[in-house]
Protein backbone atom coordinates (compact mmCIF):
# COMPACT_ATOMS: atom_id res chain seq x y z
CA UNK A 1 0.00 0.00 0.00
CA UNK A 2 1.75 3.60 -0.98
CA UNK A 3 2.54 5.59 1.63
CA UNK A 4 1.39 8.68 -0.19
CA UNK A 5 -1.69 7.93 -1.71
CA UNK A 6 -3.61 5.93 0.13
CA UNK A 7 -7.86 8.12 -0.56
CA UNK A 8 -10.41 7.99 2.21
CA UNK A 9 -13.87 8.85 1.70
CA UNK A 10 -16.06 9.66 4.51
CA UNK A 11 -20.01 9.32 3.66
CA UNK A 12 -21.99 12.18 5.35
CA UNK A 13 -25.99 10.48 5.15
CA UNK A 14 -29.01 12.31 6.81
CA UNK A 15 -28.73 12.30 10.31
CA UNK A 16 -25.18 11.54 10.70
CA UNK A 17 -23.69 11.95 14.10
CA UNK A 18 -20.73 14.25 14.73
CA UNK A 19 -18.17 12.32 16.81
CA UNK A 20 -18.28 9.82 14.38
CA UNK A 21 -18.19 12.14 11.02
CA UNK A 22 -15.20 13.95 12.94
CA UNK A 23 -13.10 10.98 13.80
CA UNK A 24 -12.22 9.02 10.62
CA UNK A 25 -12.08 13.11 9.54
CA UNK A 26 -9.13 13.42 12.39
CA UNK A 27 -7.80 10.66 12.28
CA UNK A 28 -7.37 10.29 8.10
CA UNK A 29 -6.94 13.77 8.32
CA UNK A 30 -4.50 15.70 5.36
CA UNK A 31 -1.48 16.48 6.91
CA UNK A 32 2.11 15.97 6.12
CA UNK A 33 2.68 13.48 8.60
CA UNK A 34 0.21 11.27 7.23
CA UNK A 35 0.22 9.55 3.96
CA UNK A 36 -3.15 9.43 3.83
CA UNK A 37 -5.75 11.89 1.25
CA UNK A 38 -8.94 12.22 2.87
CA UNK A 39 -12.46 13.13 1.09
CA UNK A 40 -15.64 14.03 2.75
CA UNK A 41 -18.92 13.55 0.15
CA UNK A 42 -22.84 12.86 0.87
CA UNK A 43 -24.94 10.97 -1.11
CA UNK A 44 -25.36 14.54 -3.38
CA UNK A 45 -23.17 17.96 -3.05
CA UNK A 46 -24.60 19.85 -0.86
CA UNK A 47 -26.39 20.62 2.79
CA UNK A 48 -26.79 17.45 5.00
CA UNK A 49 -29.28 17.21 8.02
CA UNK A 50 -27.14 15.98 11.11
CA UNK A 51 -27.50 15.04 14.31
CA UNK A 52 -27.57 16.91 17.29
CA UNK A 53 -28.78 20.35 15.49
CA UNK A 54 -25.89 20.09 13.47
CA UNK A 55 -25.65 19.83 9.84
CA UNK A 56 -23.11 19.78 7.43
CA UNK A 57 -21.83 20.85 3.62
CA UNK A 58 -20.25 18.21 1.64
CA UNK A 59 -18.51 19.64 -1.65
CA UNK A 60 -18.57 16.03 -3.18
CA UNK A 61 -21.41 13.53 -4.05
CA UNK A 62 -20.78 9.83 -4.35
CA UNK A 63 -18.16 10.29 -6.94
CA UNK A 64 -15.77 10.85 -4.44
CA UNK A 65 -16.08 6.74 -4.18
CA UNK A 66 -13.95 6.47 -7.31
CA UNK A 67 -10.91 6.66 -6.71
CA UNK A 68 -10.97 5.68 -2.71
CA UNK A 69 -9.11 3.13 -1.39
CA UNK A 70 -11.26 3.18 2.16
CA UNK A 71 -14.62 4.40 2.25
CA UNK A 72 -16.41 5.23 6.01
CA UNK A 73 -19.69 5.13 6.76
CA UNK A 74 -20.25 7.00 10.17
CA UNK A 75 -23.23 6.26 12.15
CA UNK A 76 -26.53 7.89 12.15
CA UNK A 77 -30.30 8.97 13.39
CA UNK A 78 -33.01 5.68 13.50
CA UNK A 79 -30.88 3.31 11.93
CA UNK A 80 -33.43 0.64 12.55
CA UNK A 81 -36.20 2.69 10.95
CA UNK A 82 -34.53 4.08 7.79
CA UNK A 83 -33.42 2.45 4.82
CA UNK A 84 -29.69 3.95 3.40
CA UNK A 85 -30.75 5.89 0.08
CA UNK A 86 -30.37 3.14 -2.79
CA UNK A 87 -28.20 4.80 -4.62
CA UNK A 88 -25.81 5.12 -1.70
CA UNK A 89 -26.13 0.91 -1.11
CA UNK A 90 -25.70 0.67 -5.47
CA UNK A 91 -22.73 2.70 -4.66
CA UNK A 92 -21.37 1.07 -2.10
CA UNK A 93 -21.28 -2.14 -3.49
CA UNK A 94 -19.81 -1.32 -6.62
CA UNK A 95 -17.27 0.33 -4.42
CA UNK A 96 -16.32 -2.80 -2.63
CA UNK A 97 -16.33 -4.58 -6.19
CA UNK A 98 -13.58 -2.62 -7.21
CA UNK A 99 -11.64 -3.77 -3.84
CA UNK A 100 -12.33 -0.66 -1.70
CA UNK A 101 -12.11 -1.40 1.67
CA UNK A 102 -15.70 -0.41 3.62
CA UNK A 103 -15.67 0.65 7.62
CA UNK A 104 -18.75 1.81 9.60
CA UNK A 105 -18.68 3.01 12.37
CA UNK A 106 -21.39 2.20 14.93
CA UNK A 107 -24.68 2.73 13.45
CA UNK A 108 -23.65 3.12 10.43
CA UNK A 109 -23.19 -0.96 10.24
CA UNK A 110 -26.87 -0.81 9.38
CA UNK A 111 -26.27 1.06 5.73
CA UNK A 112 -23.08 -1.43 5.54
CA UNK A 113 -25.66 -4.83 5.91
CA UNK A 114 -27.95 -3.41 3.39
CA UNK A 115 -25.41 -3.80 0.70
CA UNK A 116 -25.43 -8.06 1.91
CA UNK A 117 -21.88 -7.25 2.16
CA UNK A 118 -22.15 -8.31 6.22
CA UNK A 119 -24.30 -11.63 4.85
CA UNK A 120 -22.57 -14.57 6.95
CA UNK A 121 -20.26 -12.34 8.69
CA UNK A 122 -19.65 -10.88 11.74
CA UNK A 123 -20.08 -7.35 12.58
CA UNK A 124 -21.01 -5.01 15.18
CA UNK A 125 -22.36 -1.48 16.18
CA UNK A 126 -23.81 -0.13 19.11
CA UNK A 127 -24.91 -2.23 21.74
CA UNK A 128 -28.12 -0.28 21.94
CA UNK A 129 -28.47 -1.54 18.35
CA UNK A 130 -27.37 -4.62 18.31
CA UNK A 131 -30.94 -6.11 18.82
CA UNK A 132 -32.11 -4.21 15.80
CA UNK A 133 -29.23 -4.75 13.53
CA UNK A 134 -29.62 -8.65 14.23
CA UNK A 135 -33.60 -8.81 13.66
CA UNK A 136 -33.13 -6.55 10.27
CA UNK A 137 -30.28 -8.53 9.47
CA UNK A 138 -30.49 -11.99 10.56
CA UNK A 139 -27.99 -13.20 7.83
CA UNK A 140 -25.00 -11.38 9.60
CA UNK A 141 -23.36 -12.70 12.51
CA UNK A 142 -23.82 -9.79 15.51
CA UNK A 143 -21.30 -9.61 17.93
CA UNK A 144 -22.20 -7.67 20.56
CA UNK A 145 -19.31 -7.29 22.75
CA UNK A 146 -16.25 -6.29 20.76
CA UNK A 147 -15.45 -2.60 20.07
CA UNK A 148 -14.56 -3.33 16.08
CA UNK A 149 -14.80 -6.84 13.81
CA UNK A 150 -12.16 -6.65 11.42
CA UNK A 151 -13.42 -8.88 8.23
CA UNK A 152 -10.94 -7.98 6.02
CA UNK A 153 -12.49 -5.82 3.34
CA UNK A 154 -15.75 -5.20 5.69
CA UNK A 155 -15.29 -3.76 8.95
CA UNK A 156 -17.63 -2.67 11.67
CA UNK A 157 -17.13 -0.61 15.25
CA UNK A 158 -19.23 -0.41 18.29
CA UNK A 159 -20.16 3.28 19.45
CA UNK A 160 -18.76 6.84 19.16
CA UNK A 161 -15.10 6.51 20.45
CA UNK A 162 -14.88 2.83 19.60
CA UNK A 163 -14.70 4.57 16.18
CA UNK A 164 -11.11 5.86 17.15
CA UNK A 165 -10.33 1.67 17.82
CA UNK A 166 -11.30 0.93 14.63
CA UNK A 167 -9.42 3.92 13.11
CA UNK A 168 -6.07 2.95 14.99
CA UNK A 169 -6.47 -0.32 14.06
CA UNK A 170 -6.55 0.35 9.94
CA UNK A 171 -3.33 3.01 10.28
CA UNK A 172 -1.67 -0.08 12.54
CA UNK A 173 -2.88 -2.96 9.47
CA UNK A 174 -1.62 -0.36 6.99
CA UNK A 175 1.81 1.29 8.03
CA UNK A 176 2.28 -0.33 11.50
CA UNK A 177 2.58 0.27 15.41
CA UNK A 178 4.72 3.36 15.01
CA UNK A 179 2.33 5.55 13.18
CA UNK A 180 -0.67 4.35 15.12
CA UNK A 181 0.99 5.18 18.11
CA UNK A 182 1.83 8.71 16.53
CA UNK A 183 -2.03 9.29 15.63
CA UNK A 184 -2.87 8.59 19.06
CA UNK A 185 -0.74 10.46 20.82
CA UNK A 186 -2.03 13.52 18.73
CA UNK A 187 -5.56 12.57 19.22
CA UNK A 188 -4.62 11.87 23.14
CA UNK A 189 -6.00 8.34 22.74
CA UNK A 190 -5.12 5.20 24.40
CA UNK A 191 -3.35 3.36 20.83
CA UNK A 192 -4.97 -0.26 21.87
CA UNK A 193 -8.27 -0.87 24.95
CA UNK A 194 -8.76 -4.07 26.14
CA UNK A 195 -11.92 -5.88 26.37
CA UNK A 196 -15.27 -5.10 24.55
CA UNK A 197 -18.21 -2.88 24.47
CA UNK A 198 -20.44 -5.26 26.42
CA UNK A 199 -18.55 -3.38 29.76
CA UNK A 200 -20.13 -0.20 28.78
CA UNK A 201 -23.43 -1.52 28.73
CA UNK A 202 -25.30 -0.10 31.93
CA UNK A 203 -26.46 -3.96 33.15
CA UNK A 204 -25.65 -7.11 32.05
CA UNK A 205 -28.98 -8.94 32.90
CA UNK A 206 -31.73 -7.66 30.30
CA UNK A 207 -34.62 -5.32 31.34
CA UNK A 208 -37.49 -7.80 31.95
CA UNK A 209 -40.39 -8.00 28.64
CA UNK A 210 -43.27 -7.95 31.42
CA UNK A 211 -44.06 -8.66 34.78
CA UNK A 212 -44.00 -12.70 34.59
CA UNK A 213 -41.41 -13.63 38.04
CA UNK A 214 -40.91 -10.23 38.86
CA UNK A 215 -41.58 -11.08 42.34
CA UNK A 216 -38.76 -13.52 42.26
CA UNK A 217 -36.26 -11.76 40.16
CA UNK A 218 -36.37 -9.14 42.94
CA UNK A 219 -36.12 -11.91 45.72
CA UNK A 220 -33.22 -13.45 43.92
CA UNK A 221 -31.72 -9.88 43.56
CA UNK A 222 -31.73 -9.49 47.49
CA UNK A 223 -29.76 -13.11 47.76
CA UNK A 224 -27.41 -13.27 45.39
CA UNK A 225 -24.37 -14.04 48.23
CA UNK A 226 -26.60 -17.07 48.93
CA UNK A 227 -26.43 -20.76 47.32
CA UNK A 228 -29.37 -20.00 44.70
CA UNK A 229 -30.73 -23.42 42.65
CA UNK A 230 -32.88 -23.61 39.45
CA UNK A 231 -35.30 -25.33 42.36
CA UNK A 232 -35.38 -22.79 44.63
CA UNK A 233 -36.33 -20.42 42.12
CA UNK A 234 -39.13 -22.58 41.22
CA UNK A 235 -40.18 -23.01 44.25
CA UNK A 236 -40.30 -18.99 44.97
CA UNK A 237 -41.81 -18.80 41.96
CA UNK A 238 -44.45 -21.53 42.98
CA UNK A 239 -44.58 -23.25 39.82
CA UNK A 240 -42.15 -26.73 38.83
CA UNK A 241 -38.55 -26.30 37.40
CA UNK A 242 -39.80 -27.43 34.11
CA UNK A 243 -42.42 -24.35 33.77
CA UNK A 244 -40.11 -21.89 35.37
CA UNK A 245 -37.06 -22.66 33.11
CA UNK A 246 -39.09 -22.24 30.00
CA UNK A 247 -41.13 -19.41 30.68
CA UNK A 248 -38.42 -17.60 32.67
CA UNK A 249 -36.31 -17.95 29.23
CA UNK A 250 -39.44 -16.33 27.22
CA UNK A 251 -39.77 -13.56 29.55
CA UNK A 252 -35.77 -12.69 29.48
CA UNK A 253 -33.82 -14.32 26.76
CA UNK A 254 -31.90 -15.97 29.25
CA UNK A 255 -31.88 -19.40 31.39
CA UNK A 256 -32.95 -18.66 35.46
CA UNK A 257 -29.10 -19.46 36.16
CA UNK A 258 -27.73 -17.10 33.10
CA UNK A 259 -29.57 -14.80 34.68
CA UNK A 260 -28.54 -15.29 37.95
CA UNK A 261 -25.16 -15.32 36.93
CA UNK A 262 -25.42 -11.82 35.18
CA UNK A 263 -26.97 -10.62 37.77
CA UNK A 264 -23.83 -11.53 40.50
CA UNK A 265 -21.64 -9.84 38.02
CA UNK A 266 -23.82 -6.66 37.85
CA UNK A 267 -23.65 -6.45 41.82
CA UNK A 268 -20.07 -6.82 41.40
CA UNK A 269 -19.36 -4.20 39.00
CA UNK A 270 -21.15 -1.85 41.78
CA UNK A 271 -19.07 -2.89 44.32
CA UNK A 272 -15.96 -2.39 41.91
CA UNK A 273 -17.37 1.03 41.05
CA UNK A 274 -18.06 1.70 44.46
CA UNK A 275 -15.81 0.35 47.27
CA UNK A 276 -12.61 -0.50 48.00
CA UNK A 277 -13.66 -4.13 48.64
CA UNK A 278 -10.76 -6.39 47.22
CA UNK A 279 -11.93 -9.17 44.62
CA UNK A 280 -11.63 -12.12 46.64
CA UNK A 281 -14.48 -9.86 49.18
CA UNK A 282 -16.49 -9.01 46.26
CA UNK A 283 -16.61 -12.41 45.28
CA UNK A 284 -17.97 -14.06 48.32
CA UNK A 285 -20.84 -10.64 48.66
CA UNK A 286 -21.73 -11.68 45.33
CA UNK A 287 -22.55 -15.47 45.35
CA UNK A 288 -19.00 -16.54 43.51
CA UNK A 289 -17.04 -18.07 45.81
CA UNK A 290 -13.51 -17.30 44.97
CA UNK A 291 -11.75 -14.47 42.98
CA UNK A 292 -11.03 -16.89 40.39
CA UNK A 293 -14.42 -17.53 39.66
CA UNK A 294 -15.06 -13.94 39.68
CA UNK A 295 -12.58 -12.96 37.34
CA UNK A 296 -13.91 -16.05 34.81
CA UNK A 297 -17.33 -14.87 34.42
CA UNK A 298 -16.35 -11.69 34.36
CA UNK A 299 -14.28 -12.20 31.68
CA UNK A 300 -16.56 -14.63 29.65
CA UNK A 301 -19.66 -11.55 29.88
CA UNK A 302 -17.49 -8.20 29.95
CA UNK A 303 -14.16 -9.39 28.31
CA UNK A 304 -12.23 -7.51 30.82
CA UNK A 305 -11.11 -8.42 34.38
CA UNK A 306 -12.26 -6.78 37.77
CA UNK A 307 -9.05 -5.08 37.98
CA UNK A 308 -9.22 -3.15 34.57
CA UNK A 309 -12.96 -2.68 35.01
CA UNK A 310 -12.36 -0.68 38.42
CA UNK A 311 -9.42 1.03 37.00
CA UNK A 312 -11.53 2.19 33.75
CA UNK A 313 -14.80 2.92 36.02
CA UNK A 314 -14.39 3.71 39.73
CA UNK A 315 -14.55 6.95 41.02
Amino acid sequence: MSRKHHHVAVLVLEGAKPLDVGIPAQVFSNRPSMPYELRVCGAAPGPVTGGEGLSYHVAEGLEAFEHADTIFIPGYREPATTEPPAAVVSALTAAHERGTRLAAISTGAFALAATGLLDGKRATTHWHYTKALAERHPRVRVDENVLFVDEGDVLTSAGAASGIDLCLHLVRRDHGVGLSNHVARRLVAAPYRSGGQAQYVPRSVPEPLGDLFASTREWALAHLAEPLTLEELARNARVSARTFSRRFVEDTGYTPMQWVLRARVDLARELLERTDLGVEQIADRVGLGTGANLRLHFHRILGTSPTEYRHTFSA
